[in-house]
């Protein structure tokens, strides 16, 4: 079975859906309908007994480049589902984590094709285990635009690489290519960039050599034992701090000079 939308492709083999992120022209940047989209999809998936495990990836040369900056005018939509559970404070940012670690219990497998930046990068991190193609490239994207992590960034990387590695990564915003996001713990494997979507194929189908029943269980149980903080309670903690960053005249200075592409003049406030 095949499902297409503009900006999304959901296509099933065996018992693994895969879900691709298919704005190539805009290294699949992130607009409301494609954010929205990924969500619903997993949501979909978490529903459909047929699919065990589910794997995001990305079409063209990018895996995600994270929140789309060349349509601010598009409004902030949040589409509330039957339980009403999207709530307007977190967005779709707050729903990667809660909607792939919680709200599905199949693993979750991102095949990291390309640069993940920002949101993109909380995406990808958002998921179970990841594979990275050795032309990618992760950077945390927060501080060129003069904003603090979201998308669960703040929970999912210390989990991954500890807590020193990720206020580097972070604050440092430096370019982690495929062998180091490997030895940080970013990832769990390098593929070559033309067998990458191969090995991420092969590897979600070796994981449906396991009942799905082991395979949910354990993701139930390992998610709820990571889960020693309120995710929700972090999530509206990191939107609205990155709307003080944001909102503040150094937030609107680095944004402008990242337009610019001139350094950024800093004052404090």
């Amino acid at each position: 079975s095949s499902i297409m939308s503009d900006v999304l492709q959901v296509t099933d083999s065996g018992h693994v859906r895969t879900i691709t992120l298919n704005r190539p022209e805009k290294r699949n940047a992130l607009n409301q309908a494609l954010a929205w989209g990924v969500i619903g999809a997993v949501e979909e998936a978490a529903k459909d007994d047929n699919v065990w495990v589910v794997c995001i990836t990305g079409n063209g040369d990018g895996f995600c480049s994270g929140l789309d900056l060349s349509n601010p005018g598009e409004p902030p939509a949040s589409p509330l589902t039957e339980q009403g559970r999207y709530l307007d404070d977190i967005s779709w940012v707050g729903q990667f984590v809660l909607g792939f670690r919680y709200g599905c219990e199949k693993p979750i497998v991102a095949a990291i094709n390309g640069v993940a930046v920002g949101a993109g990068l909380s995406l990808a991190m958002a998921c179970d285990m990841r594979i990275m193609s050795d032309r990618a490239v992760l950077m945390a994207g927060y501080p060129r635009i003069g904003g603090s992590p979201d998308g669960g960034l703040t929970w999912t990387l210390p989990q991954a690489m500890g807590y020193e590695q990720t206020m580097r990564f972070l604050l440092e915003n430096r370019t982690v290519d495929a062998q180091e996001a490997l030895k940080l713990g970013l990832v769990g494997e390098v593929a070559t960039a033309e067998n990458l979507q191969a090995r991420a194929m092969e590897y979600c189908q070796f994981l449906c050599e396991r009942s799905p029943i082991t395979m949910r269980l354990t993701k139930r149980t390992v998610a709820k034992a990571t889960q020693d903080i309120d995710v929700e309670a972090q999530m509206r903690l990191e939107v609205s701090s990155i709307g003080r960053a944001f909102g503040s005249q150094d937030g609107k200075e680095a944004r402008q000079a990242f337009l610019e592409k001139r350094s950024p003049k800093f004052v404090g406030r």
